[in-house]
């Protein structure tokens, strides 16, 4: 086998089949509970219908990420090939670098501006994958509020209209008929948080399959540029010009960091955002409990 088949990239159609089989399986598990999810997405179907369109929104988006894989891996075996290919996107700035007939050779400064710059790209665009992730959690902890905020306000209500020396029969249908709406808002806060978890597991699932057809890329031509590398024999540029290269890659690396560093403060915003909407959640839980037991 020779070198070029070596480091071929592969085709990431494996991760697209798994994406599939697992969107067959949930869509069969909603098909056989239809009545169920037509039922419990009624309760409110606003804010049931905005989870379903940004869990559909987001699966679009991570069969995106794995679908773009394709351009960039076609590009690197034609050059390797010498055979001519679509220009790519990913690596745009190394297709400008070794040229349009990929006769340019890398050095090992060009090539961590080309590795660090891929990196960054792949991690933007999974970025908004992950916000729908986290969005479709925080949709469901809305439903779920609003939901206990009805529920509190109604069962209130219906404490209040009872009247005591009526005939037992006519406070048993008081009684009956003010509890429905407490009901209805139990329906639309368990419903909604049922479709926005839901949501974020089918979303994380595929992101996941995203995320590991990205790896093995970024790897794969990680390996196939070392070769090129090593196969060129690293050759050398001038004083200044190594100078220059060293000091782009440089501040290229710091800017890779510090963009690293923000998604890591927006991820930990977020996460801090679902911790405190769940202790909100726990203390209006508790406080229902509170109001139930008090006309004992």
């Amino acid at each position: 086998m020779s070198d070029k088949d070596v480091y071929r990239l592969s085709s990431p159609t494996i991760f697209l089949v798994r994406m599939a089989v697992f969107l067959i399986l949930v869509g069969f598990v909603a098909f056989i509970l239809h009545a169920q999810v037509e039922r419990a997405f009624m309760a409110n179907p606003g804010l049931n219908g905005v989870i379903l369109g940004a869990a559909a929104l987001g699966i679009l988006i991570a069969i995106g990420q794995v679908l773009r894989l394709y351009r960039e891996i076609a590009w690197v075996n034609a050059r390797n090939d010498g055979a001519p290919a679509r220009s790519p996107v990913l690596l745009a700035p190394m297709a400008r670098i070794v040229g349009v007939e990929g006769k340019a050779p890398l050095s090992p400064q060009i090539l961590r501006l080309v590795l660090d710059s891929v990196a960054t790209r792949l991690d933007e665009g999974r970025e908004t994958s992950r916000y729908l992730t986290g969005l479709l959690v925080f949709l469901g902890l809305l439903g779920t509020f609003w939901g206990l905020l009805e529920t509190v306000a109604s069962i209130g209500g219906v404490i209040a209209s009872l009247q005591g020396g009526g005939e037992t029969a006519s406070l048993f249908n008081d009684l009956k008929t003010g509890l429905a709406r407490p009901l209805a808002g139990m329906s639309l806060a368990f419903t909604s948080s049922l479709f926005g978890l839901a949501g974020s597991l089918v979303l994380g699932f595929l992101d996941l399959q995203a995320g590991q057809a990205q790896g093995r890329f970024y790897t794969e031509l990680e390996d196939r540029l070392s070769a090129d590398v090593e196969a060129a024999g690293a050759p050398r540029a001038g004083p200044e010009g190594s100078e220059a290269l060293e000091g782009l890659a440089t501040g290229l690396q710091a800017l890779v960091r510090h963009m690293r560093q923000e998604q890591q403060m927006i991820r930990d915003w977020v996460e801090a955002q679902a911790e405190r909407q769940a202790r909100l959640q726990a203390a209006l839980e508790a406080r229902l409990a509170g109001e139930k037991q008090e006309p004992r």
